[in-house]
């Protein structure tokens, strides 16, 4: 895992001014230092710059880049951030084409997979990737992310040069990128967030790769195209085939992402999702003669508070230790304080480069700074939930009559502590439903589908371009602050591909949500946990927290500097504060009510004045 970065420009001979933009590639790896603290190295060419920071996984000896390969005078570099899962097959092919390799990398097998047969080649990638490709013999770049967006790439052209980074921060690394808010980026922040717009970068003229495409740059024009497409295909397994090939897409997706030369761990809620990734991997670590690390989150003195919802049924601990237990892993319980997971909101900004998911991302934030003191690489079991519908959404008779994101459904909640004049001027409304029914009309459907199975797969094409997209951005940037790789086996393409496609009996027999999953599971996981109802990532419900949060957010309103002054009422917050919280009815998600809202406000102030945002 690594960070990346660049710039390509037709017209330029960068070569004459070697000193100065090897300075400015240097300033862009700094940037995103974080995401790659073990190496880093720079490439200059004639018309193209890349960067690169490397958190050693994979060949910690001679995997570094930016790698540079020549043939018969064509000479192609490569930047580089992922894992591709699937290297040591592909690599065997390539050998047997006559490729001779000096690394054992996949970096090395992406890069020479190229140059033998073109960009086509990222079709037969499995794994997790943001990559710039140089071709110095076709005078071009390419920029490739993977299928499912599991690693960000962000761009930006200015003055006929395409300038690229992991993170934002990298673009503001670059000589006259300036971070812009226009009326479209407050929409972002206050009618979508802390979701975003997918191809989109929340500032004025900062883009996204869109996951599963290939952008390409030459001759100062831009060409995307999509690589991969998700398609609905009708359905002819059985009952029992879809549970059996369900099962071996599970297990086969975990043991190709436990590639890596050092040790790796697990996140384990005691959940089914996390259970099954730790079981596969807690068993294939047994064979070697190895104990596998696990890693459990909850908040200090949350038992003293915690009450049993429709949201969250149950706590996690007993089923994390019978887990445990269990597998026979090398268990570590840890807990976040009130006053660390609110220091965190800020490092969370920093990470994202934008407000993001309040104390559910800060509280993840501050776990992965402690997993990383043990291992650099996790597998979760995130995703398991919008692709095998575990949400209460896909459950919900109004989510099916309601024409707009499921899970941030009223638009109410979200104006509460706005200034009027800002309400009337973004026409929240519109942006969020206008974003919602360009989705809606991207859904693949089958001709034959009924109204019902129609809605379920809007339903579930909205949860993997907009929610899933949210909670990867998330695990992505809370885990590479710290040093860490997160990877998620049950975003596996493959799985995404087979389980879109089976009907919803069989997703969810019986009524039972996720039961796909936990058949597939059998005998895998004791009963108790295979069977268990979902339960989501753990918040604190200490009141104290809100107390702190309202406490932090009037300091804020008192100082006559603070950019959010522009943009909240002090009456309505004020209001807000002397009135008890709602924890029952989120404005995003499942987790996040009145506290979530106030530290979103908090990260909003903190984002304009760290960033030195320019509201248009």
């Amino acid at each position: 895992m690594c960070g990346i970065a660049g710039f390509y420009n037709p017209d330029a001979d960068y070569t004459a001014e070697e000193s100065k933009w090897k300075h400015i590639l240097e300033h862009m790896n700094h940037a995103q230092k974080r995401r790659g603290p073990d190496d880093e190295g720079t490439y200059l060419a004639s018309r193209c710059g890349l960067a690169h920071v490397r958190l050693e996984i994979i060949d910690l000896v001679t995997g570094r880049q930016p790698m540079v390969r020549k043939t018969d005078g064509r000479e192609c570099a490569i930047v580089f951030n992922g894992e591709i899962y699937n290297m040591n097959e592909l690599k065997a092919e390539l050998i047997q084409e006559g490729v001779v390799f000096h690394t054992t990398s996949d970096t090395e097998v992406i890069l020479t997979g190229y140059m033998l047969h073109g960009k086509d080649y990222i079709k037969k990638l499995n794994g997790i990737f943001a990559i710039a490709l140089w071709d110095s013999a076709l005078g071009l770049i390419h920029l490739f992310r993977d299928r499912l967006g599991v690693k960000p790439l962000f761009y930006t052209i200015k003055d006929r040069t395409l300038v690229f980074s992991s993170e934002i921060k990298g673009l503001f690394a670059y000589p006259g990128i300036e971070p812009v808010l226009d009326r479209d980026g407050l929409c972002e922040i206050f009618a979508l967030g802390p979701a975003k717009s997918y191809g989109k970068g929340v500032f004025k003229d900062i883009l996204e790769v869109l996951p599963g495409h290939c952008l390409t740059f030459r001759h100062g024009a831009v060409r995307t195209e999509a690589y991969w497409k998700l398609e609905s295909r009708p359905h002819e397994d059985s009952m029992e085939k879809t549970i059996e090939k369900t099962a071996w897409l599970v297990e086969d997706a975990v043991k190709k992402q436990m590639l890596s030369d050092i040790p790796i761990s697990t996140f384990l809620s005691g959940g089914v999702d996390s259970s099954l990734v730790t079981a596969i991997c807690a068993r294939e670590l047994k064979k070697q003669g190895k104990v596998l690390n696990t890693f459990s989150f909850d908040f200090k003195d949350n038992s003293k508070y915690f009450r049993s919802n429709s949201f969250q049924p149950s706590q996690d601990r007993p089923y994390v230790e019978q887990m445990a237990a269990f597998a026979g892993t090398n268990h570590h319980f840890l807990e976040c304080s009130n006053q660390e997971q609110l220091e965190c909101l800020y490092q969370a900004v920093d990470a994202r480069d934008l407000p993001c998911m309040a104390d559910v991302e800060s509280s993840m934030l501050y776990f992965c700074s402690k997993v990383t003191n043990y291992n650099k690489v996790t597998l979760t079991g995130e995703c398991a939930d919008e692709i095998f519908g575990g949400y209460p959404w896909f459950h919900s008779p109004t989510a099916f009559r309601t024409d707009a994101f499921p899970w941030s459904a009223d638009m109410e909640p979200r104006q509460v502590l706005l200034d009027d004049s800002i309400i009337q001027s973004l026409h929240m409304e519109e942006y969020a439903r206008a974003a919602y029914e360009k989705t809606i009309r991207e859904t693949p459907v089958l001709p034959g589908d009924s109204p019902q199975e129609k809605r379920r797969r809007e339903i579930a094409w909205l949860n993997l371009r907009w929610f899933m997209a949210t909670l990867l951005d998330r695990m992505d940037r809370t885990s590479m602050h710290n040093g860490l790789e997160a990877r998620v086996p049950l975003a596996d393409h493959r799985i995404v591909e087979y389980v879109f496609n089976v009907p919803w009996h069989m997703k969810c027999p019986d009524g039972i949500v996720k039961g796909l999953l936990r058949h597939a599971g059998e005998g895998l996981l004791p009963k108790e946990i295979l069977w268990r109802k979902k339960s989501p990532y753990p918040k604190t419900y200490d009141p104290a927290y809100e107390k702190m949060l309202g406490e932090r957010l009037k300091e804020v309103l008192q100082s006559p500097s603070a950019p959010v002054r522009t943009l909240l009422d002090p009456k309505k917050v004020r209001a807000f504060l002397d009135s008890p919280s709602d924890y029952g009815k989120p404005w995003y998600g499942q987790l996040m009510a009145g506290p979530q809202m106030l530290a979103y406000m908090l990260q909003v102030n903190y984002w304009l004045e760290k960033y030195r945002i320019r509201i248009l």
